[in-house]
Parts: C-alpha cells; structure tokens; sequence
C-alpha cells in the first residue's frame, strides 16, 4: 500500500453520494421528461441512507428540482444543492476521486475527465473536481505522470480498499479506439495506481459488455463486494456477443490473485436480457450497482434476470438493504446508477 494514499472501496462509510440533475436532454434522446423523475427517485433513495451533493446548473433548475423533490416528498435535508454547469451528468467520470491522504484526512484527485476519449464537449465537466474539493474543503491534486496529466475515469475502476484494483484493457490499453493516454503500459497504470490510489496489486480483465459508450468500464463488468469477493457478469447464452469476452473475464478472475496473494471469491451475475433501440446495442448490466451507507441500489430492466440478479447480490450484503431501482429510461443514455454517482468520504 502507498504510505500517503488510499483509495477506500465503497462499503466504507460514506460522507455523501455526489450527482448531477440531468439537463443535456441530448443524452436520453426523447426520454428526458422521463429520465427527471427516475433521477428524482434516484435521489430519494439515497437521501433515505445520507447527504446528496446535487449539482445542478443555474438556480432556476434548483427551484425547479426542488419542486419535485417536494412533490416526490423527498427529505429534502439530505440534499445540498450546488450551482455548477456541466455538459453532462456522468458523475462517476467528471467528478474527483476521493483518497484517505493520511488516517482521518481526505484528498481529492483530479484524473483530467476529457470526454471519455470521444466527445468534444467536456469543458465544463473539468471543472467538478475543483468545485467539489472547494464546497468540501479539501485539497485537490492534479493527477500527472512523467509530467503530464492523466487521464482516467472513475468508472474505469474498482478497488477492496486493501491493494487491489479492477480495471479493464478494452478501457485502457486499446491501440486505436478512446485513447486516454496515448502508449501508455500496464506498468505505467501501475505506477499510477500506486501513487494516487494506494494499489499495490492490479487484475487486468479483457473486454467489456458491447454497447458501452465508454469502450470497456469495469463497472459495468465486475464489482468487489467485500475484501475478498468480486461479482462478476456473465452471459450464459452462447450465441449472444457478450458470452465470449464474458467468459474470457471469468476465466481471467478464476486465475487472480488478491494482495495477499489468495484467490478471490468469485460470484457470478447474470446479464438482462439484450436490449436494443433502433439497431443500437444499449450496455445494460447489474454490475452498475451503487453501495452507500446501509444499502445497495441496483439497475433493474424489467427482466426475468432482474430477481436473479438481486437475490445473488442480497447474498453478498446481508447487512444492507437492497432496493432495486428501474433503470429502464436511464439505460438509454448508456449507463445508470453507478455511472452517475460518486462516493464521497
């Protein structure tokens, strides 16, 4: 482990779940009257367990959000508005990292969000970081390598907080397509890892579930649910695209190694049912969960798999509850709960 940082997993107790009320409507095409009111659910959820830092962009949304809140008789205490204009919502990638900097103090990590690699309009979004460390007041840390900024999204990750880190090479070390860091190695993530976010230890999957906008997020993949368990989705049926990276996933977990150099236990997640809007493969995944204080909420696609997928999940927390949340509408902007949310500590 780093002597300076640590990266807690998202079990460990939590100050607040950052998010950002949808306003780019570009992102739901034709579903944003729709996706107000799930976000609206979304945010009640977690304010039932703890604070929510809801960014919103100009004060007439603030009004108008708070509105619904009311109506939706939301506990409005839990929720602390903060004005900032962003492109979009995707708070899990624009937002900062929040790393342990020594017992009892906390640090937040700019990774230098530039629109996963593919959208040009990501200006605003750079600035969450510097905001949210400023209404925290907190340090913030300009992530860089060798002298220049990295570039990486939080989506992109997963850790047990003690060593280990999930993360994809599909994301991260594609040749030609969504380039963070033009010739990057394992090494150099490595390296990375270790200084920013206390990893000593990395598990490096294959590819991720088709449709993914982000070209190969681990959390839409596998998830740590304790210290030494991982969940993993797996497609079980072999004429679908995603049974062969999935399997190749699977089988790369079987043969990993944690921190202290023991196998994981490994809990395998089923994959809803394909979705598809006008020929266009949507990522749907129970991966996408979010853990906070006293719950687990989970993507739910009105599938047969979705009871599957909560009873699997229920098993790996049994002190929390486990509320699934329909995530029918929001899965059209190609992603959901974990996606739009980031933990703060």
């Amino acid at each position: 482990m780093s002597a300076t940082r640590r990266f807690p997993a998202e079990w460990e107790k939590q100050k607040g779940i950052l998010l950002c009320f949808p306003h780019n409507g570009n992102d739901w095409p034709g579903k944003y009257q729709a996706i107000q009111w799930a976000f609206v659910e979304y945010i009640k959820k977690i304010a039932q367990f703890e604070i929510v830092f809801l960014l919103v962009a100009n004060k007439a949304l603030e009004a108008k959000v708070l509105d619904m809140l009311e109506r939706a008789q939301v506990d409005i205490h839990n929720v602390t508005f903060i004005v900032q204009k962003t492109n979009r919502s995707w708070m899990r990638d624009s937002g900062p990292i929040i790393v342990e900097s020594s017992p009892n103090t906390i640090e937040a990590i700019n990774f230098n969000f530039n629109g996963w690699a593919k959208y040009p309009n990501y200006r605003l979004d750079q600035h969450v970081p510097s905001v949210m460390a400023k209404h925290l007041d907190i340090p913030l840390t300009q992530a860089t390598y060798k002298g220049k900024p990295i570039i990486l999204e939080g989506g992109a990750i997963d850790v047990n907080g003690r060593g280990t880190l999930l993360t994809s090479e599909e994301c991260l070390l594609h040749p030609s397509i969504q380039i963070r860091n033009l010739g990057f190695t394992k090494m150099d993530y490595e390296a990375i890892f270790k200084e920013y976010l206390g990893v000593t230890n990395t598990i490096w999957l294959g590819d991720g579930i088709k449709g993914d906008d982000t070209h190969g997020h681990i959390d839409d993949l596998c998830r740590f649910v304790n210290a030494d368990t991982i969940v993993t989705v797996v497609e079980y049926d072999k004429n679908d695209e995603n049974y062969k990276p999935l399997q190749d996933n699977l089988n790369r977990l079987k043969s990993a190694k944690l921190e202290h150099g023991k196998s994981p236990k490994i809990v395998e997640l089923p994959m809803p049912q394909k979705l598809e809007f006008e020929g266009v493969r949507i990522p749907a995944s129970y991966a996408n969960f979010l853990i906070i204080n006293g719950a687990v909420l989970v993507p739910t696609f009105n599938d047969p798999n979705d009871r599957i997928a909560l009873n699997r999940l229920a098993s790996c927390f049994p002190d929390r509850e486990i509320i699934g949340i329909s995530s029918i509408d929001l899965i059209w902007g190609f992603g959901t709960l974990h996606c739009l949310s980031q933990q703060i500590y």
